[in-house]
């Protein structure tokens, strides 16, 4: 749980993402300002509950954990890696429980989510949906202008993440003028298009 917010100024350039990897143990945290042009860092890092807390009580924390960086960074949205089911469907249901609780924050403030898949989030940030984890740390680090790649994995996840909500705003933005949407799309509630 993050424990004090940095001392960020209030700066204009461009929209708040927050952007989200969810998991039971750690989820990671990626908050970037910017556009689809530029971006940069605010504030990223992993919020850890411990294995010996109840599953109730390690969703609470996250959930406050959430709750404070959104009242921290007032983002515009909240962008968040989709569910993969792969042979654990154990983990998968815990990872789902996570986002749950992540999404359920963001409508307590009426900020709308978003979901991208891991392959939509690796193809935005190094142009290929099947590339490796240290490619994605690498490239949102020289993409957000840091020094070092970041670390753990799960933060740099998450400002991948935060990063492909950036590439895809400005069309989510004109399609829901629009006031059409194609089926499977994203509409700006978050909500994919049904019809």
């Amino acid at each position: 749980m993050p424990q004090e917010h940095p001392l960020l100024a209030k700066q204009s350039g461009g929209m708040i993402v927050i952007g989200i990897d969810p998991g039971i143990a750690n989820t990671g945290f990626g908050v970037v300002r910017g556009s689809a042009s530029k971006s940069v860092a605010l504030d990223g890092g992993v919020i850890e509950t411990a294995p010996d807390l109840s599953l109730p009580e390690r969703l609470h924390r996250i959930h406050a954990s959430v709750v404070q960086l959104l009242d921290w960074h007032e983002p515009a949205a909240l962008a968040l890696e989709d569910l993969y089911f792969g042979k654990n469907v154990g983990s998968a249901m815990e990872v789902g429980q996570a986002r749950g609780v992540a999404m359920l924050a963001a409508a307590q403030k009426e900020i709308p989510c978003f979901d991208y898949t891991p392959q939509a989030v690796k193809s935005a940030v190094c142009g290929s949906g099947n590339a490796e984890k240290s490619q994605v740390q690498v490239m949102v680090g020289q993409l957000l202008g840091l020094d070092e790649p970041p670390h753990p994995d799960h933060a740099a996840d998450a400002f991948a993440v935060a990063i492909c909500h950036l590439g895809h705003a400005p069309t989510l933005d004109a399609v829901s003028l629009m006031g059409t949407v194609p089926a499977g799309a994203m509409t700006a509630s978050g909500r994919r298009a049904t019809g």
